[in-house]
């Protein structure tokens, strides 16, 4: 269960980059609009700054989550387990707020926290057994 975990972790990691790049990075293009939808130029510009933060949010989560599975795979389980859980549970618990407060971008939150929720489950069953 370890690995699973570890890996699904990985994979959380790996989407909240992506995510970081479109708020951080591409704020604005084509593609962020694509998966955050059309906005005036005005509404690009008002909301940059915390689509800037936001994105940064995301990748330092996703480097927690991360860190943890590569020390874990590497045998520092307790570390790396710690680590893991506490990026993917953020992720998770994020995911869960805009479920629950935007009814509109439900879709966003299931993506969103898909992989964080499966990761959770796993790591949890792994310190279990």
């Amino acid at each position: 269960m370890l690995a699973l975990g570890s890996v699904l972790a990985l994979l959380a990691a790996l989407l909240h980059a992506v995510i970081f790049v479109l708020e951080s990075l591409a704020w604005g293009s084509p593609r962020a609009a694509k998966v955050f939808g059309e906005q005036s130029e005005a509404e690009v510009a008002a909301t940059h700054d915390l689509a800037f933060n936001q994105g940064f949010y995301n990748l330092f989560l996703g480097v927690l989550a991360a860190l943890g599975a590569v020390l874990a795979l590497a045998g520092l389980s307790t570390v790396g387990i710690t680590l893991m859980l506490a990026g993917t549970g953020c992720m998770l618990a994020a995911a869960t707020v805009l479920l629950l407060s935007s009814p509109a971008h439900r879709g966003a939150a299931v993506r969103q926290g898909t992989l964080p929720l499966l990761a959770v489950l796993a790591l949890l069953l792994a310190l279990a057994v």
